[in-house]
């Protein structure tokens, strides 16, 4: 009897200090290989504790190429437990154009790279079976281009409902890119409006980190040489991404981390304020908000910025994941 109450009492302990084994199951819907950001979201995945990952699945454009880096940055951050899931191929704007999307100089990173391979279920089925595995659980981020998610809307209509919540890089309601006052057609609605109406129609639990809260994030050059001198597995990745990103694209050197924001969004809601809002998708790719309407999600409205980049970099900066030989 005094060994049970021992126990319980060391369990009472355990979760009051945190050790808690409880931990928010996350699927990573993303066109990594992109722009920059979504290597950067990646690594904050993996960087935090908090999340227990089912799975990364590539959307958009040549998705097998996106799967490929991705199984290389799992590998050199020995985190192949995870499962890699390849989506849907697709043209770079779905409905325009009938190539798939560009192969771009990131996918030369992993170029050729077999030690670990993406799983061979489809995207759709992924996201239903765990969605359904785990009602209410899972947290379902979407970073690119949402044609998995329509097709999963198409496949089991009431699967997303089940989601214990969705938080989307989706958007521009008030502030379009680089903070202009006038909303944008958001590239990931644009890319394919169809999938995007579909989505935004769903009746999931969707919160929008639109460019409202997303154009503003940007990590400077004191930042990224910071990373770059931590010397680590996953920096060094981080590192080789960027230089072949910065390689295509000889805009401004400073890369805006859309995609951080949502995970931001579940890590520190306290850096953000949202509102309610009913909102709809133009054959155009606006999002336009109803007012008449009764809400159908949030919408980010406010974000602090640099404490953002701080808590963010402190992960990076902190992790020590390697691969294990």
């Amino acid at each position: 009897m005094k060994k049970v109450i021992v126990i319980i009492s060391l369990l009472f302990i355990m979760v009051n200090l945190g050790f808690s084994n409880d931990k928010q199951k996350v699927i990573f819907d993303c066109d990594l290989g992109g722009d920059i950001d979504d290597a950067f979201a990646v690594a904050l995945l993996l960087a935090s504790p908090e999340f227990e990952i089912l799975g990364f699945v590539m959307d958009h454009g040549l998705t097998k190429n996106r799967a490929q880096v991705a199984c290389r940055l799992l590998y050199e951050t020995g985190r192949e437990d995870i499962p890699v899931v390849v989506g849907k191929e697709t043209p770079g704007i779905v409905g325009k154009d009938k190539e798939p999307g560009p192969y771009t100089q990131q996918f030369h990173w992993a170029k050729g790279f077999d030690r670990i391979k993406p799983i061979q279920q489809n995207a759709v089925d992924f996201i239903i079976e765990n969605i359904r595995k785990y009602p209410n659980e899972v947290i379902l981020f979407t970073v690119g281009p949402v044609p998995n998610i329509a097709d999963v809307i198409e496949k089991d209509p009431d699967a997303l409902k089940l989601a214990k919540h969705i938080y989307s890089m989706f958007g521009s309601f008030y502030i379009g890119y680089g903070s202009n006052p006038v909303p944008s057609a958001e590239w990931n609605v644009f890319a394919d409006v169809k999938s995007s109406q579909k989505f935004t129609e769903s009746g999931a639990k969707i919160t929008y980190a639109g460019l409202d809260v997303t154009t503003m994030v940007n990590l400077d050059e004191e930042n990224r040489s910071r990373l770059w001198m931590r010397e680590s597995p996953l920096t060094d990745a981080l590192s080789a991404l960027y230089t072949l990103w910065r390689f295509e694209r000889y805009a401004h050197p400073d890369p805006t981390l859309f995609d951080v924001v949502p995970i931001g969004m579940v890590l520190w809601p306290e850096l953000f304020t949202t509102r309610k809002a009913f909102i709809k998708v133009t054959d155009s790719g606006y999002t336009v908000i109803d007012e008449s309407k009764e809400p159908n999600c949030e919408i980010g409205m406010t974000v602090k910025k640099e404490e953002l980049i701080r808590r963010m970099m402190e992960r990076l900066l902190k992790q020590n994941m390697r691969r294990s030989e």
